[in-house]
């Protein structure tokens, strides 16, 4: 599975966030070590989604959609 992320050095390192998962944010000394950091970030987060979906009683279904060229 592929996230795109934006990072953006800071005062402490490398920040870096997932627009498509709202609140999953990193950071690290490193462009690499905020990389790795946010990998296993996305995965607690997917994790916490899964949790939160079944005890609610909902149900998750994966949707695929082509890829969407964006405009020039």
């Amino acid at each position: 599975m592929k996230y795109k992320v934006l990072i953006e050095e800071s005062e402490e390192g490398f920040a870096v966030s997932v627009p498509g998962l709202p609140g999953c944010h990193s950071q690290g000394q490193t462009e690499e070590e905020a990389l790795a950091n946010i990998a296993d970030a996305i995965r607690e987060y997917l994790e916490v989604v899964e949790v939160l979906a079944e005890s609610s009683g909902t149900r998750q279904v994966t949707v695929e959609i082509s890829n969407v060229n964006s405009p020039t």
